[in-house]
């Protein structure tokens, strides 16, 4: 919960905007300023003080105790015109909510974190546990001295500035070690306790079998609790799950029955259905079984750790502008070591990467390359952003980078502003009821199936955008798709031509089916044709969607 404090006219007008627009993330504390402060403070993960930075600092000052713990606290001046990380920037989640802040009220956020004020990561905000000389390797990042990276486990990690060898190491790993000197260790999520019980087996019997299943493996890497689901309410489980931080997975019995186990037994198949409960569920999304089956007088446990899973984030960048580049985009490339894509559109975003990030960057036609490389890379256990330009699932990169990935890697799609609703926006609304959108590429279709698409299309009465409309050597395709429009359609038909939507070199023209030139197109322009409804109002194209009060009818409503 957020708690919100203010003291003026000015500050509460804010602060109610920030209620109204997180009405389930924010609680309003009236009555006297330091009253409120003090409660929000015990009562709440994180405050938005209205109020000036020494106030604050003065109020909060002394109910600071751990940085692990505290909330976080931002300032928002009285002209609302700054965001201000106070307190709490990585622990707290104080430079985030800054951000977001910021972004509701139209502010500028000020975080002074030195890591996230040159773009690094900061080591206690790469979502694992860490334990270490956190200030002393962030400072040596910060500073530029050579850090070693020692990862006993592939796993995806955002772009770190490290080196082969240095006076100072991150570690990645499960094991129960303790972070030397200069060193940080980080947890990642690998573990996987299987666990199996007895009605009534206590919550302290659970717990204590499976740190010493543990065996020099650190509990700070448990990613979760596994069962069957049979057990998915047993108290103790439950319990043990709850005290350890994680959460309790649950499996069918006949699906944990079909995985092969060392050690099966006739009492849990009677008991449950399956013959194994700890190692099957352990084991269920396969992975190396480094704690077989133990038992207590009324639990059993077995651990596994699971396979590293790099991920590819398949990104779409939009049209061009940067304002049309989604805030979930922007995070992806901040969270990528590795970064794929297209010459010109690693370029649009460079700027956006963390120190670090390896940047594999190819021309055009080389797509296939780059979704294997993208697949590849991620199955390295990376963290892989690959992108493209408006949406990566239109025309572009997740296609054949998912045909070309499978179950081993996580894949995440990001969805970009494409060039035919950048386009349409530019136009006015010709995408107002059904449309379509055609390339008119015959590199990898061919002509045929596109030109049975185009009929298909006017036959239906339906708006087409055209995408690839046009190139040097490609200057047919355009005029044969017009022609067979315009065996259905009036030469008095709405077509409107975009080329570099949101770009600087912008340009549009609304013209007609009748008066279109091809010679107007090329590769970076998309051509949308209204439908027989599509009407031209007031120099913007528009296809009503048909609604009766709009003829002058009686809203059936």
């Amino acid at each position: 919960m957020i708690g919100l404090i203010s003291a003026t006219a000015a500050g509460a007008a804010a602060r109610d905007r920030l209620a109204a627009a997180w009405p389930d993330r924010t609680r309003v504390y009236e009555g006297p300023v330091a009253d409120a402060v003090r409660a929000a403070f015990a009562e709440c993960e994180q405050l938005v003080c209205f109020l000036a930075t020494g106030a604050v600092v003065r109020l909060v000052a002394p109910l600071l105790g751990d940085k692990r713990t505290d909330p976080g606290v931002v300032c928002v001046d009285e002209g609302g015109r700054f965001a201000v990380s106070l307190v709490g920037g990585h622990g707290g989640g104080a430079n985030e909510l800054a951000d977001e802040v910021a972004e509701l009220l139209g502010a500028q956020p000020v975080v002074t974190t030195a890591t996230d004020a040159v773009g690094l990561p900061g080591l206690d905000t790469l979502g694992f546990p860490v334990e270490g000389d956190v200030a002393g390797v962030s400072r040596a990042l910060l500073d530029g001295e050579p850090v070693a990276l020692k990862a006993e486990l592939a796993w995806p990690l955002p772009a770190l500035k490290v080196a082969q060898e240095g006076a100072y190491t991150v570690r990645l790993t499960d094991r129960d070690v303790e972070a030397g000197e200069r060193e940080v260790v980080l947890r990642p999520p690998s573990l996987v306790i299987g666990v199996g019980a007895s009605k009534g087996a206590p919550a302290e019997e659970i717990l204590a079998l499976v740190h010493g299943s543990l065996e020099g493996l650190s509990v700070r890497s448990v990613a979760h609790l596994a069962t069957v689901d049979a057990k998915a309410e047993e108290p103790g489980i439950v319990e043990a799950a709850r005290r350890l931080g994680v959460p309790l997975v649950t499996y069918p019995a006949a699906e944990l029955a079909d995985i092969e186990v060392p050690n099966p037994s006739a009492h849990p198949l009677a008991a449950v259905g399956t013959p194994s409960v700890a190692e099957a569920s352990a084991l269920r999304d396969g992975g190396e079984l480094l704690v077989p089956k133990r038992k207590s007088a009324m639990a059993t446990c077995a651990v596994v750790r699971r396979p590293a899973r790099g991920r590819l984030a398949v990104v779409g960048l939009g049209p061009g502008a940067r304002d049309l580049l989604t805030p979930r985009a922007k995070a992806e490339l901040r969270r990528a070591s590795v970064l794929v894509g297209l010459d010109q559109y690693v370029d649009q975003i460079r700027d956006l990467l963390r120190p670090g990030t390896r940047v594999l960057e190819s021309g055009l036609g080389a797509e296939e390359e780059r979704a294997r490389t993208a697949v590849a890379e991620a199955r390295e256990g990376h963290a892989v952003a690959l992108i493209g330009s408006g949406d990566a699932g239109v025309y572009a990169m997740a296609s054949p980078a998912l045909a070309e990935a499978s179950d081993d890697i996580e894949v995440v799609g990001v969805p970009g502003v494409t060039a035919a609703l950048a386009a349409g926006a530019i136009l006015g609304a010709p995408l107002g009821h059904d449309h379509v959108s055609i390339s008119l590429s015959d590199l990898h279709t061919p002509w045929e199936v596109i030109e049975r698409r185009v009929r298909a299309a006017a036959e239906a009465d339906i708006v087409v955008t055209f995408y690839n409309p046009r190139s040097r050597g490609r200057d047919w395709q355009l005029p044969k798709a017009l022609a067979i429009l315009s065996e259905h359609r009036e030469p008095t038909t709405p077509v409107g031509i975009v080329r570099n939507a949101s770009r600087p070199d912008e340009s549009s023209r609304l013209t007609t089916l009748g008066a279109i030139d091809p010679a107007w197109v090329d590769m970076m322009t998309v051509v949308t044709v209204g439908n027989t409804a599509t009407r031209d109002v007031a120099g913007r194209m528009v296809t009503p969607r048909g609604y009766r009060w709009q003829a002058g009818q009686e809203d059936p409503k």
